[in-house]
């Protein structure tokens, strides 16, 4: 059965995440994610708050920007957090949005060649590996984690365009599909990650997670109109559940159909009841659960 939970934005104030985190888990709410947005709140400092402040809830953060993070400090921090929280730490991984990354003199000249050194070497080194590696981006010499996980921790890597999507298959263990993804859209990617994933001779689960811009009630289709825009989505990205819990629950079921395996659903960035729309999750993932 598909997981789900819901999305704690960066748009939000830092001091509102840890009574979201506890709402989120008295609501029974499986996931909250978190975004690591330049230059809003740091997505392993969020993560480990929320985690050290309930006892139950997995926290993940989509995504850690690769360029601007050291692979060994990554591993180093996930595998920390990992040992201190075990089993209710989720990532991913990804380009980074590159003007950001230019921002901060990490723009790469070649995202793919970096995705394709840095998600394999954080798997290594998560599982224990000593990892020697001089590739274009990442530069490894004799590098071993002292405490690594004492469990296997996915790395999932998100991806968009059709060679990235192969790419997410070919090394990640799973994949994080953006918000605007239609259950066609979603459909189509998953075909991708899997031709990815059999070219590189991979076998077994891939995870595909999937981000869904929500807005319960009446006027919720009003509200989300307002959110494209203010996103700048437009033509088939312009895709999001509003209204009563019935639609949501269709759109939710439509996506796990077409492959998702987690579905977390994304609030208007200036949602001012985050304590309502928690709720909300919590009843659609109880419809979903029968």
């Amino acid at each position: 059965m598909a997981s789900m939970g819901m999305i704690f934005q960066p748009s939000f104030a830092p001091e509102r995440l840890l009574p979201a985190a506890e709402r989120a888990e008295q609501a029974g709410v499986e996931e909250l994610w978190l975004w690591e947005d330049c230059f809003k709140e740091s997505g392993i400092a969020a993560m480990t708050a929320a985690l050290a402040s309930t006892e139950r809830l997995r926290v993940g953060v989509g995504i850690l920007p690769m360029p601007l993070r050291d692979v060994a400090l990554t591993a180093m921090e996930l595998a920390t957090i990992e040992r201190l929280f075990p089993g209710r730490a989720r990532f991913g991984v990804g380009h980074g949005v590159l003007d950001w990354m230019e921002q901060v003199g990490r723009r790469v000249a070649s995202p793919l060649a970096l995705m394709r050194e840095y998600v394999p070497a954080l798997r290594r080194l998560l599982d224990g590996e000593e990892v020697t590696l001089d590739g274009r981006y990442v530069h490894l010499d004799r590098v071993r984690l002292d405490w690594p996980p004492q469990q296997r921790l996915p790395v999932l890597a998100a991806g968009e365009g059709p060679k990235t999507l192969a790419l997410t298959g070919a090394v990640a263990d799973g994949t994080v599909l953006p918000a605007g993804w239609s259950p066609s859209a979603v459909r189509g990617a998953v075909e991708r990650i899997r031709e990815g994933r059999a070219e590189a001779g991979r076998a077994g689960e891939h995870e595909v997670v999937v981000f869904l811009m929500t807005a319960f009630g009446p006027d919720g289709a009003a509200q989300m109109e307002e959110e494209f825009d203010r996103w700048g989505f437009s033509g088939g990205s312009r895709f999001a559940a509003t209204g009563e819990d019935e639609a949501i629950e269709a759109v939710v079921r439509d996506l796990v159909d077409a492959g998702a395996t987690t579905v977390l659903l994304q609030s208007l960035s200036a949602e001012a009841d985050l304590d309502a729309y928690t709720d909300g999750v919590a009843r659609i993932q109880q419809r979903l659960r029968g």
